[in-house]
């Protein structure tokens, strides 16, 4: 596997292209900055509960959860409620399958509100899900590491208005981590 180059972002990262694509300024800052402010004030934002290590928990962030309305989402038995899918998001889903050949059934949107809120092992979503994540708001770095003794740790400054897309094995056999 290649190794992570976090040198001169604005050119390019080397990813393994098998489990990782990114794109700084996918959006406009217009367009990033009008998608962040009407998501934050628009979105009906929920903590859900979650069974992690045997017990229910609180999310560590806020969520919210669109898709097809006659779609299930049931990962692992938390059954997800559905609201159906807002014009911006619809177009932001179909500009991104566009640019890279991916279909998407729904979004799920984390609202961090501050450095306690974070991203935890989400459940899975069938067998090797393709994710596409869109950074707004403040620069907030995506921790991972290999589920192999944590030999393999990366970090990576998601700033306002990126796209990260995690496909293949990523979600089988890597983690979020916090340093």
């Amino acid at each position: 596997m290649d190794q992570l180059s976090l040198f001169d972002a604005k050119e390019f990262y080397e990813f393994p292209k098998d489990l990782i694509e990114y794109q700084e300024d996918f959006l406009s800052r217009a367009e990033a900055d009008m998608l962040k402010d009407q998501l934050l004030h628009t979105v009906p934002w929920e903590q859900r509960t979650q069974k992690m290590y045997d017990k229910m928990v609180l999310t560590p962030r806020l969520t919210a959860w669109y898709g097809e309305r006659n779609k299930s989402y049931n990962p692992e038995e938390n059954s997800l409620p559905t609201d159906s899918w807002i014009p911006e998001l619809l177009l932001l889903k179909e500009r991104i399958e566009k640019e890279f050949g991916y279909r998407f059934n729904g979004v799920l949107l984390n609202l961090y509100r501050d450095n306690n809120d974070s991203v935890d092992k989400e459940s899975r979503y069938g067998k090797r899900p393709v994710i596409a994540s869109i950074s707004l708001g403040q620069t907030r770095n995506f921790d991972f590491r290999k589920m192999d003794h944590h030999q393999s740790k990366y970090s990576l400054p998601l700033p306002h208005d990126s796209l990260l897309i995690m496909k293949g094995d990523m979600q089988e056999h890597w983690e979020p981590w916090y340093c």
